[in-house]
């Protein structure tokens, strides 16, 4: 293959995987809608079920927003009952971020429903193409968290 040739084809790849991203991200939303929910809340409780009793300083730089910004979010996402406060057991200054069972149900029902919805568009493979497309899928993003 030329280098040409691979030129292209990276190119080609990095189109599809922001294609991919944007159709899911825009399925995610209109899931999103149904259960009223925003996706700026929806981004902070998928990141605090994934790494747990963050604080707002934590979840301000997981999501690049300032910290107040954060704080008017959480204070509308604690009002709906998504998440809570709670005082850290070893230094009673710093606040954690919980997630309440509401709050944890949502992403739960959102990422089925995403996973539906990528179900239906996979049907068409065979179950071998679906392996593959799994492992290279696995490498690419080995292959970057690597970098870190």
């Amino acid at each position: 293959m030329s280098q040409n040739e691979i030129e292209s084809n990276v190119v080609a790849i990095e189109k599809y995987l922001r294609k991919i991203d944007w159709i899911i991200r825009k399925k995610g939303r209109e899931i999103l809608n149904d259960i009223n929910i925003t996706d700026p809340q929806f981004i902070a409780l998928q990141h605090l079920v994934n790494n747990q009793q963050l604080t707002i300083g934590e979840l301000s730089q997981k999501m690049s927003l300032a910290c107040s910004t954060i704080t008017d979010l959480i204070d509308r996402m604690e009002k709906s009952e998504l998440v809570n406060r709670e005082k850290d057991e070893q230094d009673k200054r710093i606040v954690r971020l919980v997630v309440q069972s509401k709050g944890l149900e949502i992403v739960q029902q959102v990422l089925e429903k995403r996973r539906e919805y990528l179900s239906g568009k996979l049907a068409g493979l065979s179950d071998d193409d679906k392996d593959i497309l799994l492992r290279n899928l696995k490498y690419l993003y080995e292959a970057m968290t690597d970098e870190t």
